[in-house]
């Protein structure tokens, strides 16, 4: 079947969660995307789906120019280092670009190529920080909460550096020239928030105290209510034809309510609400608000399924019972991404599994890498045993 990204051949410099995850993107939709490991290196790399991967000693000065022969052939270098250490290697943006001007280097790093916090170390919580977005996220009267790592890592960092590929290569198909793409996790965390932000410079949320706006906890309508067996139920019912529905659920007259946006009341509605939640487990919650337009899900687990009550609803109106493992999106209907097989598959990716293979299919001679195996320069996981 053909992929989206079929034909394209992607390199990968081994490196932490953005960048593997930004070259998963591309092999799910068909890209050829090889991985170049250190030697002796640990796979800790579990976002290595549809890859292969080589293993080489970029400190023998053999190994370098063979790399560069490899990109002479490429249409995407993925760096997931800080500034400066792609251009120790003898691998900068200038040297690749004068022998494959086609070729994309996309650079992901922290805090961007430039400037005085460009080689500064940090972690996805440093560059929410920095970006503004940490400080939106929380509780009143708590201390800011981190979303995991998904937000700066993964969104901020891996999709937004997936996205710059796609839109490189799309200009590339106009003026045959690649480029270089700053993918930095703080910049592009920020662009995420351009709705809060704007939202909040023109005072029309987000504009009060931490935790007390409609979208972040404040408001008992956009909340999470904790069920009778310590599960959850979200709430979302923000229209008024979503909140009537809601409270029609919860068995509330809205006579007996203050108005839905009067905010000197949202902690006493809150009270109620979370009253009302606490009488019924989650799956009888579930299924009361199944079909219905109240805007409430349960909060599902990848571990644990809700147990079923009456199967009142039809299968098809039930909400799912349990989360569903990730999956490619979005969804093409002619050229759809690979399936990810998450029970059939090992996520981890045995560097130099593909040494050999890679070399030979980019036209390194037989006995140039027998050479370049028996000095170490490049490492086999199985050897000289396949020659």
């Amino acid at each position: 079947m053909s992929r989206p990204l079929s034909g394209l051949v992607v390199f990968e410099m081994g490196g932490l969660a953005p960048a593997p995850y930004a070259g998963m993107i591309l092999s799910d939709f068909g890209a050829d995307v090889i991985r170049i490991d250190r030697p002796k290196s640990i796979s800790t790399d579990i976002l290595a789906r549809n890859k292969r991967s080589i293993s080489v000693n970029m400190k023998d000065p053999s190994a370098v120019p063979v790399i560069r022969q490899l990109l002479k052939q490429a249409d995407v270098l993925l760096d997931p280092f800080r500034p400066g250490v792609l251009e120790k290697m003898g691998l900068g943006p200038d040297v690749l670009l004068k022998e494959n001007p086609r070729l994309i280097i996309a650079r992901l790093s922290g805090f961007g190529q430039s400037g005085p916090a460009s080689e500064a170390a940090g972690h996805d919580i440093n560059y929410l920080s920095v970006a503004g977005v940490l400080g939106m996220i929380g509780r009143r009267g708590e201390k800011p909460m981190f979303p995991m790592n998904v937000l700066a890592d993964f969104a901020g960092g891996g999709l937004m550096c997936a996205l710059g590929i796609l839109m490189a290569l799309i200009e590339r198909s106009r003026s045959g020239q690649g480029q270089v793409i700053d993918a930095n996790l703080t910049s592009g965390t920020s662009y995420l928030t351009t709705f809060p932000y704007l939202m909040q410079k023109y005072k029309l949320n987000f504009a009060d105290e931490r935790g007390t706006n409609m979208l972040d906890s404040g408001a008992p309508f956009y909340e999470v209510y904790k069920t009778k067996d310590d599960r959850y139920m979200s709430v979302g019912a923000i229209e008024p034809q979503f909140y009537a529905q809601f409270l029609k659920g919860l068995g509330l007259d809205p006579k007996d309510l203050p108005d839905q946006h009067d905010r000197d009341q949202w902690e006493s509605m809150k009270g109620t609400f979370a009253k009302v939640f606490a009488t019924k487990t989650q799956a009888v919650w579930t299924e009361i608000f199944d079909g219905t337009d109240a805007c409430v899900a349960p909060v599902l687990s990848f571990r644990e399924e809700i147990p079923n009550v009456s199967m009142v609803a039809t299968p098809e109106k039930q909400w799912p019972r349990k989360a569903v493992p990730p999956q490619p999106a979005p969804i093409l209907s002619r050229t759809p991404a690979k399936e990810a097989r998450h029970d059939a598959e090992d996520p981890f990716l045995a560097p130099g599994t593909h040494t050999m293979e890679v070399l030979s299919q980019f036209g390194v001679p037989q006995t140039q890498i027998r050479a370049l195996l028996q000095k170490g320069a490049f490492i086999d996981k199985a050897g000289l045993s396949r020659l």
